[in-house]
C-alpha cells in the first residue's frame, strides 16, 4: 500500500477527522446502495470465518490451523527463523533479510526517501535508478534504520492490575498508560533495545517487543521510478500490474562491515507457483475489524463521507491549477497523487462500509458476539452492556461532529487564511497582555516579523484562495445557509458574492493592510471586520469546549473498548487475530487468481504486459519507460512472471512485506493490494480480496539482463557476498 495513505492513517490511530466529520447526504447513499440489494434476504447473511482477518501474531500462531489448512508443520524453529528474518523499515514499511550479509529487500516506493538522499549533486537516481557495482559503492542513508524483532514478553498481568485497581473511567486510562510507560523504560534500560508495548484484542492481551534497532543502512539497488512506479495513480490499487517495485539496501554492524545474520530468507529457484500456500511477513498498520457495529456506522455516515468531499475537493483545485499553468505541474504533482491515493483509498473503504451484505456480516459476528457473552453469567455481569455504550458514545459524538468539522480547521485541509486569522486573533490577545507577560513572539520588537513569515514568497495565493472558496462550499453543504457560522463567514450572502468580497477586500491576502492592523492594536484587530476573522473568533470558544467534550467521550469510551476486548479475548481466545498496530504478522494465502470486469484476473503477469501497456498508452507517462528498458537485450525472457496475485491478507504497513514459501524462501515481494481488497480496513474476505506482489523471477530476471546487476543477483541466489 502507498505510504502517504499509510502514513496519514498510522500516525492518527483513526482516520482523518474520523470522530469530528458529519455528511447528511450520506444517509441518501446507504438507501441507494441498500436497494441494490433488494432482492436478497440479509438475515440469511453470515457471517464469514475469517472475517476479521488472517493476521496471525507470533505469540498466538495458528499452527494447526496451517496444518489443517495447508499440511504444514509450522515449527517453532520455523517460526523463530521467519521473525527474525522479518524487519520493519524505519517507521513506515516492512522489510526482510535476504542474505547472510545483512541485505535487506524492501519495495521501491518504501524507498523514495532514502534514494533522495543517497543522490548526489548532478545526479538523477529518482530518473535513471541506482547500483552499486562494488560493495564500497554502497551509500549510507542518514537517519533510516531497521527493526529486528528480537524477543516478545506478556505483560497482560501487569498492565491490567494496574487498570482494575483504578477508581473510575479516567483514572483507568491513566493508570494503563502509566503502566506502559514504566514496562517499556524498565526494559529498554535493561536490555539496551527499542521496547514498546503493542496492544492486542482492544486491550484483551498487551505484549511488550523489542526490537534490535540497526541505523547504518546503505543503499545497493534502486529501480527508475519509471519502472518502480509504473503506471502510477491509474495503476494504483489495481490488477493485473507492471511495476518493478523493489529496492536492496544493506545493514552494515558497528564494525562498519557488512552484517553477519543467521537469519534471513533464501531465494526460490522457482518463485510463486499457481495454488501454492505463501506467507506475507510484515507489519500491516492499523485495521478497525474488531470495531462495533456502531462505530463502523460512524464511520459510514460520519467520517469518511466529508473526508472525500475534501480530498476531491483538493484534487479538483491542484488539477485545474496544473491544466491553467503548466509551470506547476513540477511541484505539485506529488500532492495531487497523494490525495488521489488517499481518495482511492477511501472510496474503497466507505464502498465496502455501503455494502449491506459486509455490514449483515458485522452484524452477523457481532450477535455472536453478543449472545456468547449473555449466555455465560459471569460475563454477562462484566461485559453485557459494553455495545451499549458503545451506542452511547457514538451517539454523542454525531451531535457536535458536524459543527466541530467546520469550525476547527485541520490545517492540512484549510487555506492558508485560516491559519492567519488564527494568528491575527492570537496577536489580539497577546497584545492585551502587558509585556512581560506576552510570549517571545508576540513582544513588540518581534510584531513586525509576524507578517513576514506568513506572507513569505511561498504563499500561493491562487490556489490558498480556491481552497478558501472550497471551505465555503463545505460549510454551507454541511451546516446550512441558516447556521449561525455560515452567516458570519459569508455575511449573509451567496457564495460566489461573499468569495469575491473577500478575495477584494481581506487584510488576509495583504501583506500591508495585516501590518497596519497589527500596528493599530487590540482594539483595532478584535473589529475586523473580516468574515473569516470573525468566523475564527465566533467559534473559537464553541470549538474549545466541543475538543473538550469529543475528547471526554473517546476517553470514556476507549476504557470500554478495552473491557470489549477483554471480553473478546475470554469468548474467542486466540482463534482469531487482533486487529493490525503496525507490528509483525505472518498472514498464510494461497497463490490465486480471481474474477473482475466479467473476466478473470490471471495469476501472474508477464513482462510482455509491461510493453503491450508502454505501447497502448502511446509510451506517456505514468506508462513510459526508461531508456534502457525501450530495447530489452536478447537474453531477457518477456515471458517471466513479472507480478502476481495471492489470497494472503494486508494492509498498508505491508508494503515491502516478504512473500515466502513453506521452506522460508522468497517467492515475492508484497507492494499494494487489489481495488477489492480496500474494505479489508474493516473486513477480511476471501472471493476477490488480493495482495499484489513482485514475483521473485521477475525481480531476478530484471536484476540480471536488464541493470547487468551480477553481484547483486548472486548474492540473492547464494546467500551470502561471494
Amino acid at each position: 500500500m502507498k505510504r502517504n495513505f499509510l502514513r496519514l492513517y498510522i500516525n492518527t490511530g483513526i482516520l482523518i477527522a474520523a470522530l469530528f466529520i458529519y455528511a447528511g447526504a450520506s444517509f441518501a447513499q446507504v438507501e441507494k446502495s441498500n436497494s441494490a440489494y433488494s432482492n436478497i434476504n440479509l438475515d440469511t447473511v453470515k457471517a464469514g470465518k475469517f472475517d476479521t482477518g488472517k493476521m496471525w501474531t507470533f505469540e498466538f500462531p495458528p499452527k494447526q490451523y496451517f496444518k489443517d489448512e495447508y499440511k504444514f508443520n509450522a515449527s517453532d524453529e520455523w517460526l523463530d527463523n521467519v521473525r527474525m528474518s522479518a524487519l520493519r523499515f524505519a517507521t513506515y514499511c516492512s522489510a526482510s533479510f535476504v542474505s547472510s550479509d545483512g541485505l535487506v529487500m524492501t519495495n521501491h516506493h518504501c524507498a523514495r526517501e532514502s534514494v533522495t538522499k543517497a543522490s548526489k549533486e548532478g545526479e538523477d537516481l529518482h530518473t535513471h535508478g541506482f547500483y552499486a557495482e562494488k560493495l564500497q559503492d554502497e551509500r549510507k542513508i542518514d537517519g533510516l534504520f531497521v527493526d529486528q524483532l528480537v524477543k516478545i514478553i506478556d505483560v497482560t498481568d501487569q498492565i491490567k492490575t494496574a487498570v482494575d485497581a483504578a477508581k473510575d473511567e479516567k483514572d483507568k486510562k491513566a493508570e494503563r498508560d502509566s503502566a506502559i510507560t514504566k514496562i517499556q523504560n524498565k526494559y529498554k534500560t535493561e536490555t539496551g533495545l527499542e521496547c514498546s508495548v503493542v496492544t492486542l484484542f482492544n486491550g484483551g492481551k498487551y505484549s511488550l517487543y523489542c526490537y534490535k534497532r540497526y541505523n547504518d543502512v546503505r543503499l545497493v539497488f534502486a529501480p527508475e521510478t519509471d519502472l518502480g512506479f509504473f503506471g502510477g495513480d491509474p495503476d494504483n490499487f489495481t490488477y493485473p500490474r507492471y511495476a518493478l517495485d523493489c529496492s536492496f539496501f544493506r545493514v552494515y554492524g558497528e564494525d562498519g562491515k557488512p552484517l553477519k545474520t543467521d537469519h534471513y530468507f533464501k531465494w526460490s529457484p522457482a518463485g510463486a507457483t499457481e495454488g501454492e500456500p505463501v506467507f506475507v511477513v510484515g507489519n500491516p498498520g492499523r485495521t478497525n475489524r474488531l470495531q462495533t457495529v456502531a462505530q463502523l456506522e460512524y464511520q459510514r455516515d460520519i467520517s469518511n463521507p466529508i473526508v472525500l468531499d475534501r480530498l476531491s475537493g483538493l484534487m479538483q483545485i491542484y488539477s485545474d491549477l496544473m491544466k491553467e499553468e503548466p509551470s506547476r505541474v513540477a511541484r505539485m504533482q506529488d500532492m495531487l497523487f497523494s490525495y488521489s491515493n488517499s481518495q482511492k483509498a477511501y472510496t474503497g473503504i466507505q464502498k465496502g462500509l455501503l455494502d449491506p451484505i459486509l455490514m449483515q456480516r458485522k452484524k452477523a459476528f457481532e450477535q455472536e458476539f453478543k449472545t456468547a457473552v449473555k449466555n455465560n453469567p459471569k460475563l454477562s455481569d462484566a461485559f453485557g452492556n459494553l455495545w451499549q455504550s458503545i451506542a452511547e458514545t457514538r451517539s454523542e459524538m454525531r451531535k457536535i461532529g458536524v459543527e466541530q468539522a467546520m469550525i476547527a480547521f485541520d490545517p492540512r485541509f484549510c487555506t492558508a487564511y485560516t491559519l492567519m486569522a488564527q494568528e491575527l486573533l492570537k496577536v489580539a490577545e497577546q497584545v492585551k497582555l502587558p509585556e512581560s507577560e506576552r510570549k517571545e513572539e508576540y513582544k513588540d520588537e518581534n510584531l513586525s516579523k509576524i507578517a513576514d513569515k506568513l506572507f513569505s514568497d511561498k504563499l500561493d495565493y491562487k490556489l490558498a484562495d480556491r481552497v478558501y472558496k472550497m471551505q465555503l462550499q463545505l460549510i454551507e453543504k454541511y451546516l446550512g445557509k441558516d447556521n449561525e457560522y455560515y452567516k458570519i463567514i459569508t455575511n449573509g450572502k451567496d457564495i460566489d458574492v461573499a468569495y469575491n468580497e473577500f478575495v477584494k477586500n481581506s487584510p488576509l491576502r495583504n501583506k500591508e493592510a495585516f501590518t497596519e492592523l497589527i500596528k493599530k492594536g487590540a482594539d483595532a484587530i478584535l473589529s475586523c471586520n473580516d468574515p473569516l476573522f470573525k468566523f475564527i473568533r465566533s467559534s473559537k470558544e464553541k470549538a474549545a469546549a466541543n475538543s473538550k467534550h469529543m475528547k471526554e467521550i473517546i476517553a470514556k469510551e476507549s476504557v470500554v473498548m478495552e473491557s470489549l476486548g477483554r471480553a473478546l479475548f475470554e469468548v474467542y481466545g486466540t482463534s482469531i487475530p487482533p486487529d493490525a498496530t503496525f507490528s509483525l504478522r505472518i498472514a498464510d494465502g494461497v497463490v490465486k487468481g480471481y474474477e473482475y470486469n466479467g473476466t478473470e484476473a490471471p495469476v501472474n503477469t508477464t513482462f510482455y504486459g509491461l510493453y503491450d501497456r508502454y505501447y497502448s498508452f502511446g509510451k506517456k507517462y505514468p506508462f513510459s519507460l526508461p531508456e534502457r528498458w525501450q530495447n530489452p537485450p536478447k537474453d531477457f525472457r518477456l515471458e517471466t512472471p513479472m507480478v502476481f496475485v495471492a489470497t494472503n491478507d494486508i494492509i498498508g504497513g505491508n508494503s515491502g512485506s516478504p512473500v515466502i514459501n513453506e521452506k522460508a524462501e522468497i517467492v515475492g515481494l508484497a507492494f499494494d493490494g487489489n481495488i477489492e481488497s480496500l474494505p479489508g480496513q474493516f473486513i477480511f474476505t476471501t472471493e476477490a480480496n488480493r495482495t499484489v506482489a513482485v514475483h521473485s523471477a521477475g525481480m531476478m530476471e530484471a536484476l540480471k539482463h536488464i541493470y547487468r546487476a551480477e553481484r547483486l543477483g548472486e548474492e540473492l541466489k547464494d546467500g551470502k557476498i561471494n
